[in-house]
């Protein structure tokens, strides 16, 4: 069993959750000054409450049955998330990133995780591919691109954070 250093799994987890909290007030914000519609991560917890009994895709998320304790799962989930692409982010750039964090990796990082949404998470919630079946696919796909844009911006506000008081 490999040895995990425990102190850099931790800042790399601080990082992802920094980053989601970046991006979820940055959500908070367009919804208060521009009325756009806030994500219901609720339905991830009920889309992943229904993986056991095999439904990947669904015809409408919102439409398919609610599941038991959805909202805390699907919260945990997005945060769980977000970690784990800081972890990806630290695996393609080193843990030496966290040292001495730049923009342009964890922005790059944060871009190229939008490939989640688009071909993952849109489809099972009944989304089709990149939203194609949206009432609105470019104005969706645009606003996951910038959602994730933004998540990549707070990968390295985080890890500049997490620098200064370390």
């Amino acid at each position: 069993m490999p040895d995990i250093d425990f102190p850099l799994l931790a800042k790399i987890v601080l990082v992802g959750f920094g980053a989601t909290l970046v991006m979820d007030a940055w959500m908070v914000a367009l919804n208060r000054a521009f009325g756009v519609p806030l994500t219901n991560y609720c339905f991830v917890g009920r889309w992943l409450r229904h993986l056991p009994d095999g439904l990947l895709t669904h015809p409408s998320i919102a439409a398919a049955a609610p599941q038991a304790a959805e909202c805390p799962i699907g919260w945990m989930a997005h945060y769980a998330i977000g970690a784990l692409f800081a972890l990806g982010l630290v695996a393609s750039a080193t843990p030496r990133w966290l040292q001495s964090p730049t923009l342009a990796p964890a922005l790059a990082f944060g871009v190229v995780t939008v490939v989640f949404p688009l071909f993952v998470m849109q489809p099972g919630f009944g989304l089709g591919l990149a939203s194609s079946k949206a009432p609105h696919p470019w104005q969706a796909r645009l606003r996951s691109l910038a959602n994730h844009a933004v998540f990549g911006v707070g990968m390295y506000l985080a890890a500049l954070a997490l620098r200064s008081v370390a």
